[in-house]
């Protein structure tokens, strides 16, 4: 088998000491720990951070560094090849919005920028997070400005400017500095509201819980920075679920998630029908916070401006559980009482994949799968930000941005490692196995775990137009698949 990654290890190991000096980090090591590397990168509040994201290792050794132009929106992607995915604030920017970013750079092993696209305009902005796809394609959290007479056309109440809802893009690299559209979904398309009988997204907004109702969550206004900011459901992590083809949207400022339909064409996803559910675009799930669809109040919420919302892969202990790190605080407001947690739910789900609500009732569950808040020996909070993701061993990585710390817990709430990242923070860290990076052989194409001479053959019958297979065929990562991938292919061969 031959990768970057095995080939960079072995070229690229870094010393601890610059880490000591850049963080002031202190580390424990427990047996118990997840046996992988760490991917961050530290909040750009701090000066002294820089702009660079870090892989370590249990013991805090940087394996690899890679230096950036601008400030991380978030946080970054190790993909399975070595190469590393960065959103990041883009020059030049129309719309202030928290987390920011509006250019995605993907890096090779040793730094070299493959792809640099930019999603930033006068209208629209990437912001806080992307998701790789399995195919190559990259899924964008995206601001839009829409105007406040449209909003008011829309029964939008209480609004003094613009309104900037959420969608997600879906974009396919097709060039070193090019990428097009291949799906988006928009909230703006799946609205009601109760306000003006005389508008066409009139209705009970306790009927509809697959949409959401426009007068939920006041408008942020002005931006950490002063300028005006139209931000509305401020989402903050997106994710995928290759099993069932869906998308996960946590909303800060809704204080609960979404689950939609990756199924649908970009038509489809602006209506009620079509795609693998039948439902179009509209919302197959929530959970959180049900009196923002007229099923509960108050008392009824559970998540307070959460982060980091993600299903649990496959083969993993919670398979198909959702996590979520609860930030769990309100109105920006501290007291003693508040800190956050980290909650695993079921969803309510029938044999055929389908989201079970009763009539009147909120969506489940009411029970937990699993709850951590740090117990009686050890409390957190993290105001912004945060993360939980499962790790193969069934331990849980979470990272606060508070108090900048990644740490492991095992399923009975023990810490197995802990590392404080002192005067830095981080918005979330993830956790990468030596499975994760064996999943990719270079030269592999049609994934039957060898490389041979079938995988030329089915590299001829692509060039060719024979066959419509684009993943992993593109060994020189030059957007192009041609005669030079065929000779790289070869050269792999020969090697092995």
């Amino acid at each position: 088998m031959q990768i970057n990654f095995r080939h960079g290890l072995q070229h690229k190991k870094l010393n601890l000491f610059i880490l000591f000096i850049c963080f002031s980090m202190f580390t424990i090591i427990k047996a118990e720990a997840y046996d992988g590397l760490i991917l961050f990168t530290p909040s750009p509040l701090n000066p002294q951070a820089g702009n660079s994201t870090y892989l370590i290792d249990g013991e805090s050794n940087i394996i690899n560094q890679w230096n950036h132009p601008n400030r991380v929106a978030s946080m970054a992607y190790l993909l399975p090849d070595s190469t590393m995915l960065y959103p990041c604030l883009a020059p030049n920017t129309y719309m202030s919005v928290a987390a920011g970013g509006g250019r995605i750079l993907k890096y090779d092993w040793d730094g070299e920028i493959l792809w640099d696209f930019n999603w930033s305009s006068m209208g629209f902005i990437q912001h806080h997070d992307i998701e790789p796809l399995p195919n190559g394609n990259i899924l964008i959290l995206s601001n839009e400005r829409i105007s406040m007479q449209e909003a008011i056309d829309r029964g939008r109440i209480e609004i003094e400017g613009e309104i900037w809802p959420d969608m997600v893009v879906e974009i396919e690299p097709t060039g070193p500095l090019t990428g097009q559209v291949v799906w988006q979904w928009r909230f703006w398309d799946h609205l009601i509201q109760d306000a003006d009988s005389t508008l066409e997204n009139y209705g009970t907004v306790s009927e509809h819980p697959e949409r959401l109702d426009i007068n939920v969550a006041n408008i942020f206004g002005v931006s950490v920075i002063g300028d005006y900011s139209g931000d509305w459901t401020h989402a903050n992590a997106v994710h995928y679920n290759k099993t069932l083809d869906q998308i996960i949207i946590s909303c800060r400022r809704t204080n609960e998630f979404y689950v939609i339909d990756h199924s649908t064409t970009t038509e489809q996803a602006s209506g009620t029908t079509g795609g693998n559910s039948g439902k179009g675009g509209d919302f197959l799930y929530r959970w959180g916070n049900p009196q923002n669809y007229g099923r509960g109040d108050s008392t009824n919420q559970i998540t307070f401006a959460q982060h980091s919302v993600n299903w649990v892969p496959e083969g993993y202990p919670g398979a198909g559980n959702i996590l979520i790190f609860n930030n769990g605080f309100t109105q920006l407001l501290l007291n003693e009482n508040d800190r956050s947690s980290v909650i695993e739910i079921s969803p309510p789900m029938n044999n055929l994949n389908e989201y079970i609500i009763e009539n009147d009732e909120a969506f489940g569950p009411e029970e937990f799968e699993w709850f951590y808040n740090g117990g009686d020996d050890f409390s957190f909070i993290s105001v912004i930000q945060g993360g939980a993701f499962r790790l193969p061993n069934g331990n849980t990585l979470i990272t606060t941005a508070g108090n900048p710390t990644i740490f492991e817990v095992n399923q009975n709430g023990e810490m197995e490692w802990s590392t404080n990242m002192g005067s830095t923070g981080i918005a979330r860290a993830q956790k990468y196995g030596d499975e994760f990076f064996n999943s990719h052989i270079l030269g592999d194409v049609n994934q039957d775990g060898i490389v041979n001479i079938n995988d030329i053959l089915l590299m001829v019958n692509i060039i060719l137009g024979l066959n419509n297979t684009q993943e992993n065929a593109d060994l020189n990562s030059d957007y192009l698949i041609n005669i030079l991938d065929i000779f790289i292919l070869i050269d792999i061969i020969i090697t092995n």
